[in-house]
């Protein structure tokens, strides 16, 4: 990354920068939907950020969705083909991208139903979750949240990385999930998403973010 100037800000305050980006020159209903990312590794909390985004959205009158992209996971048989811990099958092969293709962008494009998926498997259980389909409104905005989301060319209207640097990645990932930070570090190499990010969050000490956007 290079050398990008960060401001301090609260969660609350960056979640209603944020909305308000979102809305920009729309602030009313109607219109294609607005796909959006938060990307982090899970010791960056993207889901925290994508909620309070939502909520801000929902404030302002606006239908948001916010989905996990844990939702699409390949079952275990296939994510565990190579082994429970394998970084290069984290980063290559866990993620159903084909699902989320299908099951949630496809519905977004123009001309598209808006009848979403939320979720489609659940890791835990390795088992379908037989969640029921979202009808998400002309106008509305799907908030996708997760690990390496960057590099796979989803059609986003806006992405948001939430940094942590190495170090505060290694001290935040509990030890049981140290094997994932090569995968962070590939990410970090081949797709530099605190570059490709259209809004960046630092937030190595999660009560005090900064961000640039």
């Amino acid at each position: 990354m290079g050398r990008v100037r960060l401001e301090p800000i609260t969660w609350e305050r960056l979640a209603d920068r944020i909305a308000d980006r979102l809305l920009g020159p729309r602030p009313d209903e109607g219109g294609p939907w607005t796909r959006v990312a938060f990307d982090g590794a899970p010791a960056a909390r993207p889901g925290d950020l994508a909620e309070r985004v939502a909520e801000a959205l929902r404030v302002r009158g606006r239908h948001a969705l916010v989905t996990a992209a844990e939702g699409f996971l390949r079952p275990a048989s296939l994510r565990f083909e190579h082994g429970r811990r394998d970084p290069d099958a984290y980063y290559d092969g866990w993620l159903d991208t084909g699902a989320l293709w299908r099951e949630v962008f496809g519905p977004l494009e123009p001309g598209g139903t808006g009848r979403v998926l939320p979720d489609l498997w659940d890791p835990s259980a390795d088992r379908a979750t037989r969640s029921p389909y979202v009808q998400l409104p002309p106008g509305g905005l799907l908030l996708l949240h997760g690990p390496l989301l960057l590099r796979h060319w989803f059609p986003f209207d806006l992405t948001v990385h939430v940094l942590l640097t190495p170090g505060a990645l290694r001290r935040r990932t509990p030890d049981s999930e140290h094997w994932t930070l090569p995968a962070f570090e590939r990410y970090e190499a081949e797709t530099d998403p605190a570059a490709t990010a259209d809004v960046l969050v630092r937030a190595d000490d999660p009560r005090h973010p900064a961000w640039s956007g």
